[in-house]
Parts: structure tokens; sequence; C-alpha cells
């Protein structure tokens, strides 16, 4: 009877389902359980590795890039990860482990950091916690100490009008018209004479330009400088009075000094190295070299000789960074520590066309006298680069300028034709003018600029680029 029973019940299919989900509940509720746990788990590592972004972010910024005590760094970081940690469903805050390694000016910030996440099925996994962690790596350089030598171009190619409109009115207020007949007419420079009345006898080319309120590149170039040093309104810091220059120091926590000079048939000295604010007194000074007569950049020109030749040259810009550098010691990395120096950087504003007295000049311009007209010669760029020295280039475009005075319609000037054009081609900013320049730039510190361009905006975003640093995230 007995064995009748079981097996009719072995037999019996009737609720089997049930059955089978009373013995399956233990692992469904011991995998939803671990689910939960694990995901919420998940959610908190990446809360923490929030946290530990900010910290490692917080430990590179300018102002902690110059303290030099890692106590006080770490101390930062742990302290903006605290704040950030302190999040429901941890069993403690966790502590990061703060690793501080310092490379020259480069800082490397590592914030790690292990947690227990608490368990709402403890039972289940065995375990009243489960474990996350994770790290962040945060890497910047701090903004380095800085000597600036400005070195503008004043020869008579930075007298061209600042804007189309100014170069059509002095080529129209420079014609017969209001010259003498001795006097070069229809001229687009503004200072190729500065002895010669062009009215018929009071005024030469510049004072036209200035009676006419004609704004001239050299303007552009002096107003440039002027708020580098002088006067900026848009420093996102307020009470900082200056310029640019200022401006950037006291955002950076950096000191920077300045020297002021200009060049043309050789270096010219407004300011040594000093402050930017005792610099920018200076910048009124920048002026044009003046060219006495047609063909004499001398006062005794009644004297022709190879020494003192018939000739308005009047760019040597490879000489003038040649006395530059020896003038400029040899750069530091720009840190505080005890015994380091400040880097140092040339800015260098020109149309990159020499115009100078050469033995050795290969394109032959002017034999007898040695004249030579051509792009920028990098070499001497390269033996300051090569000392560790940085070079930031603007471009100012060289420009063909010469028009009828009636019409403005643009004619053909054989002089630029035969000796310049070559350069420009195939347009001002990609030919060989534009190539050698950048060629004499650091990586990444050249510009330039187009007639009726801003050239103040142009050098202030040069000066920037080369000042700031900023943090990034590694890991």
């Amino acid at each position: 009877m007995l064995r009748r029973v079981a097996l009719c019940f072995a037999r019996d299919r009737k609720a089997n389902v049930a059955i089978i989900f009373a013995l399956t509940m233990v692992p469904i509720i011991f995998l939803l359980g671990m689910t939960l746990d694990y995901t919420l788990a998940l959610r908190k590592r990446e809360q923490l590795n929030a946290a530990a972004d900010a910290a490692a972010i917080a430990a590179v910024r300018p102002a902690m890039l110059t303290q030099t005590d890692s106590t006080v760094v770490k101390a930062t970081a742990a302290a903006v990860f605290a704040a950030k940690a302190n999040l429901p469903g941890l069993a403690t805050v966790p502590t990061p482990t703060v690793t501080v390694t310092d490379s020259g000016l480069a800082r490397t910030i590592t914030v790690s950091y292990t947690a227990q996440s608490i368990n709402n099925f403890p039972g289940v996994l065995g375990k009243q916690t489960w474990q996350v962690s994770g790290s962040a790596t945060a890497k910047a350089s701090s903004a380095p100490n800085m000597n600036f030598y400005l070195l503008m171009d004043d020869s008579p190619s930075m007298g061209i009008g600042a804007t189309a409109t100014d170069i059509s009115n002095l080529i129209k207020y420079t014609a017969s018209a209001y010259q003498s007949a001795t006097s070069s007419q229809n001229c687009g420079f503004a200072c190729h004479e500065t002895n010669i009345a062009h009215d018929g006898g009071t005024k030469d080319n510049l004072a036209i330009a200035r009676e006419r309120n004609i704004t001239l590149r050299i303007d552009l170039v002096t107003s440039a400088v002027n708020q580098l040093l002088n006067s900026w309104s848009k420093c996102p810091q307020s009470g900082i009075s200056g310029g640019v220059m200022q401006c950037m120091s006291a955002l950076n926590n950096t000191t920077y000094k300045a020297a002021l000079y200009t060049f043309d048939v050789a270096l010219n000295t407004l300011a040594t190295l000093t402050t930017p604010t005792t610099a920018g007194t200076k910048v009124s000074n920048i002026a044009l070299m003046p060219v006495y007569y047609q063909n004499c950049v001398f006062s005794g020109c009644s004297s022709k000789s190879a020494t003192n030749p018939p000739t308005d040259y009047g760019t040597d810009i490879a000489g003038a960074l040649s006395s530059l550098n020896d003038i400029m010691p040899n750069p530091g990395l720009g840190s505080n520590a005890a015994g380091d120096t400040p880097q140092e950087v040339v800015f260098l504003v020109t149309d990159g066309v020499e115009d100078k007295i050469s033995a050795t000049c290969p394109n032959g311009s002017f034999a007898s006298y040695k004249r030579c007209q051509q792009p920028l010669d990098t070499a001497m760029c390269t033996t300051i680069k090569n000392r560790g020295i940085k070079i930031a280039v603007l471009y100012t475009e060289y420009l063909q300028l010469i028009a009828d005075p009636n019409t403005g319609i643009q004619k053909t000037d054989n002089w630029y034709m035969t000796w310049i054009d070559k350069y420009d081609q195939p347009t001002s900013s990609t030919g060989k003018i534009a190539q050698n320049l950048q060629a004499c730039a650091s990586p990444g510190f050249y510009a330039h600029v187009q007639t009726g361009g801003d050239i103040s905006a142009a050098l202030t975003d040069l000066f920037i680029k080369v000042a700031s640093s900023t943090a990034s995230l590694v890991q």
C-alpha cells in the first residue's frame, strides 16, 4: 500500500511549477541582491572618481603651483576630496592618498582612494560592504617668470596706412597736386622722406599723414605695445592697473620684466630690462626711422661711398636679433627656486623683409653698394632658440603699394615686382616671407595680421598664449 502511494506521488505532475519556483527562489534572490548592491557600489565609485578628479585639479591650480610645501598641497587635495566624498551609503568617508611629483615647473598630482559601499543584502553576499577604489591624475606646469624683449620694426615700410582707406588717402595726398616736383609722388609710405616739403614748401610725407589724420601701421604697433604695457580694459581680475603684462602677471602669480627696442639699420634701445610699468613710459618713443631724402638714410648723404651708399635701405632684422642675442642672458626655468632665473622671450613685430647692406647678398640687389632685399635670414633665430630662448613673431604682412591717385586703381610697382613679389607668392600669408618668419618663431608662437587687421588684439593674443599655462586631467 505504502509502495503504491509513493509511486503515485512520483508520477503526479500537478503543482510542479510552484515546486520549481520554490527551489529557484534562493539563487534568484541572491542574484537580485548582488546586482542591486553592485550597481549601488558602481554609482558610489563614479561619484568618488569625480571627487578625485576635482581634488587633483584643485592641487594644480596656479595658486597651488607656487606652493612649494607638499604638505599644504596634499592637504588641499584631501580637503576638496572629503567635501565631495561625504556620500550616503558609505561605511566611512574615505581618506585619499595624495602623491605630489614635481619636475622643474611641471607638477603631477595623483589622488587615489579605497572605500566601502554598504550592502543592502549583507546576508546574501556574506559581507557587510562592497569595496570600491579608483584614482585621478592631473598635470600642469606653473606659469614661469619671464623676461620679455619687445622688438618693434620702425623701418619706413611700417609707415604704410593702417587700412585700405588710409593707404588710398596717403597716395592721394602725396600726389603731384600736393607736392613739389622734386619729391616722391603717389607715395603709399608716409616716411620715405622727412626733410623734403611735399606740398610745395612746408610739409613732408609724415607731416601730411598727421595733418590728414591718416593712421599708419607704426601707430597700430605703438597702440598694441601700449595695451601690452600700459592700459588694458579687459583684465578678468579686478583691481589690476596697467596692461596685459601686469594683468597676466597677477593672474599667473609670476614676475615679468620687459625691455623695449626698435630696429631699422641697427638696434635702438628705448628701455632696458625693467618692470612693465617703467618700460611702458617709453612706448611713446616708438617712431619711424627718418629718411632724409630719396636714397639717403644719413644726414650727410653728400658723400657717397660703399660705407655711405646712396640708398634708403633700413631694415636689418637679423642684425637686430644678433645685437639682442648679445644682450640676453641664458634663460632659467623661471621657477621661484633659489638660484633659478627667468625664462627669456623675444617678441618680434615686423613685415619680414630685410633691406640692408650685405657683402653676401644672395639676390644681387644693387651690387655696387651691396644692397640686399630678401626675406628674413633665419640663421640668427636658430642661434637664439638653441640657447633655450623663445621667439614669438607677429607678421604684419608686406604689401605692394601703388595706385592711381585719381582712380585708386592698383598699378604695377616695378620695384616691388622686381625685388619682393617673388617672396610674396602665392599670397603674402603663405609666401617665403611668411614661411621664414614662421620658421623663426618657436612652435606655436607665430601670428600674422593683414592690413586693416587688429594688431593690438593679435599681439595681446600672442602674449597670452606665451604666458599662459593650463591644468589637464591625465587619467
